[in-house]
């Protein structure tokens, strides 16, 4: 990634943390995008400038057309190029069927779906200078279907047909992949999520950050890969 340029969605905190931190380690120079994680931003900043790579904390809301637009109309000035968009931004809603509002529906499918069609639109002119790559967070839930959590589901499936067109529509210039999580743990996140986990996965574990960002550098790097959907979750949907 020596030389490259990335901007990281949701990059503030958790997974998006750990994959910007990973870029930079690897040698890439950072866009760092947050909403509200202000200050969390500004520290993965000081991380990745600590690894002498060069990054920006840029701040935009992905619900709305125009913030996007913004935020990589930003994105150029700041670093003149860019290789790598990786959408992990997403919102993660328990929405009771017969309960669900509007609001609930169009919050999942704006924060989860809009957003990464739009930021991939925007991003592509760039994407397509550097013969770069896109990478689409889905996750499980997009391929099993969660009651309790139907329109999150029903976006990240979404994310996941959304990859598949866009990696017809933009090769051969640019690549477009995507992971599926199952559950990741992180330090701080409740016991009961890990052992639920090793209960349903085969291998007996929840992933871990690392699992993450291995997947995002390969899937950064395979360049004979497109319209791929990398699932990464202990064999829980087996």
């Amino acid at each position: 990634m020596k030389g490259k340029v990335a901007l990281v969605t949701g990059a503030g905190k958790r997974l998006g943390r750990a994959v910007a931190l990973r870029l930079a380690r690897e040698g890439a120079d950072v866009i760092v995008h947050y909403r509200s994680s202000e200050a969390e931003a500004r520290e993965v900043v000081k991380e990745i400038e600590a690894f002498g790579r060069r990054a920006a904390a840029l701040r935009a809301d992905l619900s709305r057309i125009a913030g996007i637009q913004a935020l990589f109309a930003a994105a150029r000035d700041a670093f003149g190029r860019l290789d790598l968009l990786v959408n992990s931004a997403a919102n993660f809603r328990h929405t009771e069927f017969l309960a669900a509002t509007e609001e609930d529906w169009n919050s999942s499918l704006d924060g989860n779906l809009k957003s990464v069609f739009f930021c991939c639109q925007a991003a592509t002119p760039l994407l397509k200078e550097a013969r770069g790559t896109i990478i689409n967070f889905a996750d499980v839930g997009g391929m099993l279907g969660w009651p309790g959590y139907i329109p999150h589901s029903v976006s990240k499936a979404g994310v996941i047909l959304l990859t598949r067109a866009l990696a017809k529509e933009l090769a051969p210039e640019v690549r477009v992949n995507a992971i599926a999580p199952g559950t990741i743990t992180m330090p701080g996140d409740p016991a009961e999520w890990e052992s639920d986990y090793i209960r349903r996965a085969p291998l007996k574990r929840s992933g871990r950050p690392e699992d993450i960002t291995d997947a995002i550098l390969y899937l950064a790097t395979a360049s004979f890969v497109t319209g791929h959907l990398l699932v990464l979750d202990g064999g829980r949907t087996l």
